[in-house]
Order: structure tokens, then C-alpha cells, then sequence
């Protein structure tokens, strides 16, 4: 019987050995996110059923409720997905050898490569860079954090960040970085690619718009839908997402071009539907950061008996004595977009709820309006 080991250890070399060394064991290894309070680390770790756990001195606790893993699985990564339960995305090791091969085959390898991990390792953006460097056998720093002293003294030159990060590092330090997590800005680096791809995806499987070597996309009713090696054998809880031949609904709505090239308009679930018109939140926000009194934002739905639902801004101001005003927010929206995606409604917050990697945490956006 192979077992599940979870890890309550940040991430360092500390974290590499003891997964490797469960690797070893033939066992695999579920990273717990050590920012959680203890309600929801003792609700994930119901959830996952590992037999035991290692703590930051390497101590090992055994955990009552134990559910075996089949052989050949590698990984479990949590991810709560649009339901705010937590699951579990079980990666068996094949798949994370396919996503290592796939992801180096785009982005190339020199001789002096150098992975760092510094993004949280409870996330399989953080977690994909370990895995990535241990199966190709590439030179590998792990940090606890984003920290910019750290990451100049590292020496990497490949790394991968979320968007947010970027104005903190020095970006002609590598020769690539990997970007996931929150849309990237338009004016990003030029020596980074954007990716596309979730837990279940194992990590991102399209590089700029175009899938990795043998990765298949295809689009169903406007939703995505992917295939290939690196997905996940099923849930934790035994549920398998894909269908009978092998693909994944992701659950965002995209466009392929004739090139092959895709185009992700958004999680559906997440389209305002207003005066008839569809309107997806991420191309508006990316607007509304541009504007100059906008720090940040989030664009989300409010039920209207005029419009069925009213866009409506929820605005962190660049400076909160001179914010801006809903006028000045949707002629800004109106001079590149259509005039039903200019906002009815303002909203200013001092803080946008958002995840680990940046992305925008909806259902608690909309909580804010209610």
C-alpha cells in the first residue's frame, strides 16, 4: 500500500530532501499551505486523509484516517477550485515527468540553467518548479518567499513568478521567467512568457497563447477543454474530471484562431450578462488598471432590474484622499471598449481579496457588494 505523506515545512532545501525522500519510499507527498489557520489546515487535511506528517524539524506525526494511493501517483495538490471546498489534484509521476519534458522542450535548456522556487509550494506554480528541476536534473534554489535580496543572490536564471513580483526583482537577472497566476500586464518583460493552465493541468500547458508538445486543445459550447500526459489522474475523493477519451473541461470560455493560438476570455461562471450583452470582468479590469488613480481592482455582477445585472468596479484608489469617481472610471472604459462595459456601480475597498498567486478571489468580491 503506498501512502500519503504531508509536508508542514516552507520551502527551502529542507522541503527537497523530504520529498525526495518520500519519493524514495514509493510514497507520495501532499505540501500543506502553512499560512492557513488551524480550522482550515485541519479541514484540508480531512480532506486529503494523509497517514502522516512531516513538520520544518522533520518529525513525523502519524495522522488517524489514512486513505491509501495507488501506485505510480506522485503528488496531491489542494486546490479549491469554484466551490471553495478544498480537493484534491492527485499527479501521478508520469504525468509530472510529462509536464517537465513539455515545459523545458518550450523554454529550452542551456548549460548553466538555474530553476528558483520562491512562490508558494502549497501551489502547483510553486510546487511544478521543484518537480521540474528535480526530473530534468537542472540546478535548483528554493526560497520561503518572494524575497528580491535572496533571488539577486541566487544566481537562477529561470524562475517562475506571478505578475505582482515583477517590479521587485531585477527581470535581466534570467534568461526566462515562467508567469502564471493573475493576467500578465501588457508592458511585461520581454524574456517572460505567459502561461495558461491550472492544478489539474499540473502546472501551465500553454506558453503564450500556443499549447506545449503534446498538449491538445479544443473548444466545446466556448469552454476550453485540454488533453495530454501531465493531467491529473483524478481527485483525491476518487471523482475522475475528465471524460471517457481523455479531456478536461477546464471551465473557462477561449477562442482558438485558425494558427492555433488561444484566446481565455474567463471562467464562465464568472460572465456579467447585462442589458443582453456579455461582459467578462478580466478584459474590463485590465482597462481600469490603467487608469491613474486605480491601484487595483476587481469587476463583478450586481442583480439590476433594469440591466439583469449592473458591472460594477471595485476599486482600491491610488490615493485614497483623491479616489476616483464612477464619470471619470467609465468614460475611461468607454474611449477601448464597448459602452455596456463601462461600470454602473463604484465600489472603493482598501484591499482586493486575492489568492497566493494573485488571482482574484470573486466570491469574495461579490460578498463585498452584497
Amino acid at each position: 500500500m503506498r501512502n500519503l505523506v504531508a509536508l508542514a515545512m516552507p520551502g527551502g532545501p529542507g522541503f527537497v530532501d523530504a520529498l525526495q525522500r518520500i519519493w524514495d519510499d514509493g510514497d507520495a507527498v501532499f505540501p500543506i499551505d502553512l499560512r492557513l489557520p488551524k480550522p482550515a489546515r485541519d479541514r484540508v487535511l480531512q480532506a486529503m486523509a494523509p497517514s502522516a506528517v512531516v513538520d520544518d524539524t522533520g518529525g513525523r506525526s502519524a495522522v488517524s484516517g489514512a486513505r491509501p494511493m495507488e501506485e505510480g501517483d506522485a503528488l496531491v495538490v489542494a486546490t479549491s477550485g469554484s466551490s471553495g471546498e478544498p480537493k484534491g489534484v492527485v499527479l501521478t509521476h508520469e504525468a509530472v515527468r510529462a509536464s517537465a519534458l513539455a515545459t523545458t522542450g518550450w523554454i529550452g535548456r542551456d548549460p548553466g540553467d538555474h530553476w528558483l522556487a520562491c512562490l508558494p509550494l502549497a501551489h502547483v506554480g510553486g510546487l511544478s518548479v521543484i518537480t521540474r528541476a528535480l526530473v530534468m536534473g537542472i540546478a535548483l534554489t528554493v526560497l520561503p518567499t518572494v524575497d528580491p535580496e535572496e533571488i539577486r543572490a541566487s544566481r537562477a536564471t529561470l524562475i517562475s513568478l506571478v505578475p505582482a513580483a515583477l517590479d521587485r526583482i531585477d527581470v535581466k537577472q534570467f534568461r526566462r521567467i515562467v508567469l502564471g497566476g493573475s493576467r500578465p500586464p501588457a508592458d511585461r518583460p520581454a524574456n517572460s512568457v505567459a502561461t495558461y493552465g491550472m492544478t489539474e493541468t499540473g502546472s501551465g500547458v500553454v506558453y503564450d497563447g500556443y499549447p506545449l508538445d503534446g498538449v491538445e486543445l479544443r473548444i466545446v459550447d466556448d469552454r476550453i477543454e485540454v488533453r495530454g500526459p501531465m493531467l491529473l489522474r483524478c481527485y483525491r475523493d476518487g471523482r475522475d474530471p475528465k471524460s471517457a477519451d481523455g479531456w478536461l473541461p477546464t471551465g473557462d470560455s477561449g477562442a482558438l484562431a485558425d494558427d492555433g493560438r488561444l484566446s481565455v476570455l474567463g471562467r464562465a461562471a464568472d460572465l456579467i450578462i447585462t442589458g443582453g450583452e456579455n461582459v467578462w470582468p478580466e478584459a474590463v479590469e485590465a482597462v481600469l488598471l490603467r487608469h491613474p488613480a486605480v491601484a487595483d481592482v476587481a469587476v463583478t455582477g450586481v442583480t439590476d432590474p433594469t440591466w439583469g445585472q449592473a458591472v460594477t468596479a471595485v476599486v482600491v484608489p491610488s490615493n485614497p484622499a483623491s479616489p476616483p469617481t464612477l464619470g471619470e472610471l467609465r468614460d475611461w472604459v468607454k474611449a477601448e471598449l464597448p459602452v455596456f462595459c463601462a461600470p454602473h456601480g463604484l465600489r472603493l475597498v482598501d484591499a482586493i481579496p486575492r489568492t497566493a498567486l494573485g488571482k482574484i478571489r470573486r466570491s469574495e468580491v461579490s460578498a463585498i457588494i452584497i
